[in-house]
C-alpha cells in the first residue's frame, strides 16, 4: 500500500511550495485515496505506469509527467509575472501547484494492469475519464472547488467551460507535454536537419 511518506517524497519539491497546510495535506490525501482505489501497491508501479494510453510515451512515466506539467504551469505563470508590465489577474500559486500535482490523479483509476501485467484502460476508466474521476477524488478529500475545476477542466472536458486562471496554465503545460509525442507517432513533428 502506498503511504503518505511515499507521496510526500515524490512530490516534495512542489508540496513545499504550497503555503496552505490544509491544501497540501489534502493533495497528499487525494493521491493516497486514488492509489488505494486503483489498487496501486508501491511507488515503483507508478514509475512504470505510462502517463497516457493514447500514444507511445517514449518511456516517460506517470510521475515524470505530473512533475513536468506542474513545473511547466508554474513557470508559465512566473514568466507572465516577470515579463508583463501590467498583469490583469492574480495568480494563486497554491491552487496552481496543487492543480498541477492533481491534474491526472484520476489516472490512478483510469489505468490498470491486465492479467499479463500490461497497462490498460480499467473498468473505472471505461466508465469515466480521469478528469472526472480525479475531480471526484479531490472533492471527496475536501479540496476547494477551484482545484476541482483545474482537474475537471484541464483536458477536453474543459473545452468551452468556465475555468480558473490556474486551469489554463495546467492545460497548456499538459498539452505541451502530450502533443509532441502524438506528433512523433503521426510523423508530423518537424525535426531539425
Amino acid at each position: 500500500m502506498i503511504e503518505k511518506k511515499g507521496i510526500e517524497e515524490v512530490f516534495d519539491q512542489f508540496l513545499s511550495m504550497i503555503e496552505d497546510t490544509e491544501i497540501k495535506k489534502k493533495v497528499v490525501d487525494a493521491w493516497i485515496l486514488g492509489c488505494k482505489r486503483g489498487g496501486w501497491q508501491n511507488i515503483e508501479e507508478l514509475k512504470q505506469m505510462p502517463f497516457t494510453l493514447l500514444t507511445d510515451c517514449k518511456g516517460i512515466n506517470f510521475l515524470e509527467h505530473t512533475l513536468a506539467v506542474t513545473e511547466g504551469a508554474f513557470q508559465l505563470a512566473k514568466a507572465q509575472e516577470k515579463h508583463y508590465s501590467s498583469i490583469p489577474y492574480k495568480i494563486d500559486y497554491d491552487m496552481l501547484v496543487a492543480g498541477g500535482l492533481l491534474h491526472d490523479v484520476g489516472k490512478l483509476l483510469e489505468i490498470g494492469k491486465n492479467d499479463k501485467g500490461e497497462f490498460v484502460k480499467s473498468r473505472s476508466g471505461k466508465c469515466a475519464r480521469h478528469p472526472i474521476s480525479g475531480a471526484i477524488l479531490a472533492a471527496e478529500v475536501g479540496l476547494p472547488e477551484e482545484i476541482v475545476n483545474i482537474i475537471a477542466c484541464h483536458s477536453k472536458e474543459g473545452d468551452g467551460r468556465p475555468q480558473m486562471l490556474e486551469t489554463v496554465f495546467v492545460h497548456q503545460a499538459d498539452f505541451a507535454t502530450f502533443n509532441p509525442l502524438v506528433m512523433i507517432a503521426k510523423d508530423t513533428l518537424i525535426k531539425k536537419r
